[in-house]
């Protein structure tokens, strides 16, 4: 069966992505357009290349995830400088790694850019902090900033979507009206369940969304003591606020809700042992999912 699959943010827990992608393989469900925001871009944009969930499964257990957080050379010999550099370069670390990781695995499946990928299949989400909108790549690329979409590399939108704030470096994208400053899509929406239904709501075909939470009328209180856990609290909320709008009970039914607990967005030195937990901890949510959606 053919479905269009959506997949939130959420950094290192999207690997349960991976083992829900699985459960969905083997139940015979294809994906054929995918749309995803910050670490749900990753997945959607190699699952769009052509990548099936067990090649992703083996990809990412080779891979050390503390090797895609590149530190600047500066703070390299002056660790304390970090902290003072950050007002300037916006972010700790660069990025750089993880582009050319995808640029990597993307190649390896013949995708450079949107033009080597099958027509409206992949949509990414960033947040422009300069002109304080949204934006899906590649749709807004010649409207907003004069760029041809053929020509834009995939692994660079991607990169733009999990732009971290304030733990990667922005990106700065060059538009009709100057440089601007491209973060993190989950900013502005988080779960865009949203992308592929039209003005009416109506859609293509049957869509299969994933997002890294319990369901909307099952989410925890936080706790708030500090100002740091009043800043995080400030931005799920902007976050759920705005994907919630569009998560009515119905769309709630199409939605595979995978809860990730223990671990942080942003836990690079996980073992192989917790990687392969979080795949399944996908995978049953996905099965669970699965036996209620076909009735």
């Amino acid at each position: 069966m053919k479905v269009d699959g959506v997949f939130s943010g959420g950094g290192v827990k999207a690997l349960a992505f991976i083992g829900a992608m699985e459960e969905l393989e083997d139940k015979g469900y294809e994906f054929r357009r995918v749309a995803g925001t910050s670490a749900g871009a990753i997945l959607a944009s190699l699952t769009a290349a052509g990548y099936s969930a067990k090649e992703l499964r083996e990809k990412l257990k080779q891979l050390s995830f503390e090797k895609l957080v590149d530190v600047p050379l500066a703070d390299q010999l002056f660790p304390f400088m970090k902290w003072l550099l950050l007002y300037y370069r916006l972010g700790l670390y660069k990025g750089n790694r993880l582009e050319n990781t995808l640029e990597q695995w993307l190649e390896e499946k013949g995708v450079r850019t949107f033009a080597d990928l099958p027509p409206r299949s992949l949509k990414v989400i960033c947040s422009d902090l300069t002109l304080g909108r949204m934006v899906v790549i590649p749709d807004d690329l010649r409207s907003v900033y004069g760029i041809d979409p053929a020509t834009f590399s995939v692994a660079k939108a991607v990169r733009m979507s999990s732009g971290l704030p304030y733990f990667f470096i922005p990106v700065k994208l060059h538009g009709k009206k100057g440089k601007c400053v491209i973060v993190d899509g989950g900013v502005l929406s988080n779960f865009p369940i949203w992308i592929w239904e039209d003005t009416k709501g109506c859609r293509t075909r049957p869509i299969i969304g994933m997002q890294l939470s319990d369901p909307p009328d099952q989410l925890p209180e936080r706790k708030i003591r500090n100002s740091i856990q009043m800043f995080h609290a400030l931005f799920k909320t902007m976050q759920q606020a705005h994907d919630a709008r569009h998560i009515s009970p119905s769309t709630s039914k199409d939605v595979i809700f995978i809860p990730v607990t223990g671990i942080d967005t942003t836990d690079f030195n996980m073992s192989e042992k917790e990687k392969e937990k979080i795949m399944e901890v996908g995978r049953e949510h996905a099965a669970v999912f699965l036996d209620r959606w076909k009735k």
